[in-house]
């Protein structure tokens, strides 16, 4: 599945050169990932938000905001973000901050031995 090249790039001028993000291909888009751990994603064109167990219940109230789930099994702490509620810069902002701050709280992901 491809992923929605414009709103990749609205992210990436969002992130700036943080030297701590980097971009991966996975699930059949593209994942931004702070530290190893993947904080925003993009599945066609929806945004894919790791928001986190404490902003999960309240995120899912929000307009265009549905449970992410790719097994048939929701994963808790992620919503998927459909296309009206990432439309305005300040809308996709708002959830990349989000993701961003809860991804902060965690241990940098471990480097892998080569």
């Amino acid at each position: 599945m491809a992923y929605d090249e414009k709103l990749a790039v609205r992210l990436r001028r969002m992130v700036g050169n943080n030297p701590d993000i980097t971009e991966k291909k996975m699930f059949g888009g593209l994942c931004f990932l702070n530290r190893g751990l993947m904080f925003v994603g993009i599945v066609g064109d929806e945004l894919m938000a790791r928001v986190g167990p404490v902003h999960y219940p309240e995120a899912l109230k929000q307009p265009h905001v549905r449970q992410m789930d790719f097994t048939g099994k929701p994963m808790r702490g992620y919503v998927f973000v459909d296309v009206p509620g990432i439309a305005a810069d300040r809308q996709l902002q708002k959830w990349a901050e989000i993701s961003l701050r809860f991804s902060d709280t965690l241990p940098p992901k471990p480097q892998k031995k080569k």
